[in-house]
């Protein structure tokens, strides 16, 4: 009998380095589709708080945005830093992604968090962003709203953050294969995604 087979891709909406990785990501996923149950799951870089970030972490986050765009040349909004009063606080942007999540969207919703932030200077902590999200996604707004403040879905996101700290991983992106008892982390190449899938491929083809 084939051992179960699951690839996790450990995120964060708020993550500079998930969005550097987005488009080799999104090549990688479209070709492990076929062959392995992709699942992914938020990593949770940092819990709730409504202080706003110091200035000096504002400076470094700003800094880690010029390092993306110079190495990969991935696009960066710098009106965020003026346009909003920026939290270091990703456990919102998590929960809207499982509310998503639990009308099928969580992709997408993932994807519009990162847009939002990086290119639209919207501020991703913020609830009205997730709403006006969700709305632009065609989502139930109502039922995303009532289930981001739900105990159900607080028992969800700690239960995912959880597991996600289980798995054999070094910070946000990470990716994990599990075959059976097993599981490798996957080398992350910002540029290639096809190590990576050879890595899978190679690994599966010994189960």
């Amino acid at each position: 009998m084939t051992p179960e087979s699951i690839f996790y891709y450990v995120h964060d909406p708020m993550c500079s380095w998930c969005w550097a990785h987005r488009p080799e990501w999104d090549r990688l996923k479209q070709a492990l589709t076929p062959i392995v149950t992709v699942q992914t799951l938020v990593g949770g870089l940092a819990p709730d708080s409504d202080v706003p970030m110091p200035a000096e972490q504002q400076e470094a986050i700003a800094g880690y945005w010029r390092r993306i765009e110079g190495l990969l040349g991935r696009p960066f909004n710098y009106d965020f830093w003026t346009k909003n009063t920026p939290r270091r606080s990703t456990y919102p942007a998590c929960r809207a992604v499982i509310a998503a999540r639990w009308q099928g969207q969580d992709e997408a919703m993932t994807d519009a968090l990162q847009e939002a932030y990086y290119l639209r200077a919207m501020n991703p902590s913020d609830t009205e962003t997730h709403l006006t999200l969700a709305a632009e996604l065609g989502l139930d707004v109502d039922k995303l709203a009532r289930d981001l403040m739900s105990a159900e879905l607080e028992s969800a996101f700690q239960d995912e953050l959880t597991y996600a700290r289980q798995l054999p991983i070094q910070g946000f992106p990470s990716m994990v294969l599990k075959v059976g008892d097993s599981m490798w982390e996957v080398p992350l190449d910002y540029r290639d995604h096809r190590g990576a899938l050879a890595f899978v491929q190679e690994k599966l083809s010994q189960s």
